[in-house]
């Protein structure tokens, strides 16, 4: 129960603060102890809600993208891949490749490969994995 109340404050709370009126009755609890609540009277103010959903759309695709990045491999990537990562063209792509191998990513700034600014643009795509021993 105590947690149920803690989620509507907050719930209330932020369709507050983004400009909605609110009126909700709540009921006792049924005899299994879950609550029900009735919504009548409810008003949401449309932009403000639309805000919200986009906020939490924007959100929720950001966090898919930066699932969804597949980190490339300095060491073994194939030129397609390496141009693939957004920052690096045909020209930076033969150089890494020239390069290689690399005990780190950072590497790539350190023997000027690509310039700072690029490499701060791509650094999160990146990796340099080591051979496995035998």
């Amino acid at each position: 129960m105590k947690t149920f109340t803690i989620a509507v404050l907050f719930a209330v709370s932020l369709l507050l603060s983004a400009g909605a009126s609110f009126a909700a009755e709540v009921k006792q609890p049924d005899v299994k102890g879950a609550v029900k609540a009735v919504g009548e009277g409810v008003k949401v103010d449309a932009k403000a809600s639309a805000a919200a959903k986009e906020n939490v759309k924007g959100k929720a695709s950001e966090t898919k993208s930066a699932a969804k990045v597949k980190l490339v491999d300095l060491n073994s990537a194939t030129d397609a891949e390496l141009r693939a990562v957004p920052g690096i063209g045909d020209a930076y792509a033969a150089k890494i490749i020239a390069g290689r191998p690399y005990a780190n990513k950072a590497q790539l700034k350190s023997r000027k490969i690509i310039p700072g600014t690029v490499y701060e643009q791509v650094k999160d795509q990146l990796v340099a994995r080591q051979p496995q021993k035998k």
